[in-house]
């Protein structure tokens, strides 16, 4: 996950229709760090990390406390649903997420995810922002 302003982005719905498939599987990989979350699974978060976040983060409870700080409304949350999502130019997806925080704060997140050479899909980064008409 990077720490970056999410920008106004257009997401075609169903982008990858033709390959449901990868769409699922590539959610499935938000999801299981989402329940790492959770369960304050510094490990299993961790690994769903791409390489180049692994790199940066030297081990996963360095990665989960800048989650906890930087991310706290993907860390913990009432509410996490997928929107739409894109295919990329490199191959990889671009998906967005609602959530809500514990606060009742609306969110927009935009996950970036790339298949590894193992066939798995791998988080790339995570920009977040308040939804649009939410107060500061």
């Amino acid at each position: 996950m990077t720490v970056l302003a999410l920008g106004q982005a257009t997401f075609a719905q169903g982008a990858l229709a033709g390959d449901d498939g990868e769409r699922d599987a590539a959610r499935a990989a938000i999801l299981r760090q989402q329940e790492a979350f959770r369960h304050d699974d510094a490990a299993a978060a961790y690994a769903e990390a791409a390489p180049a976040i692994r790199s940066i983060f030297s081990s996963a409870e360095t990665f989960i406390g800048m989650v906890r700080q930087g991310y706290a409304p993907v860390y913990r949350n009432r509410r996490f649903e997928f929107g739409t999502d894109e295919a990329l130019p490199d191959g990889g997806l671009a998906q967005g997420v609602r959530i809500q925080d514990q606060d009742g704060t609306d969110w927009e997140a935009l996950y970036t995810l790339e298949r590894e050479a193992d066939g798995a899909w791998r988080i790339t980064g995570c920009r977040l922002r308040k939804a649009p008409g939410t107060s500061a």
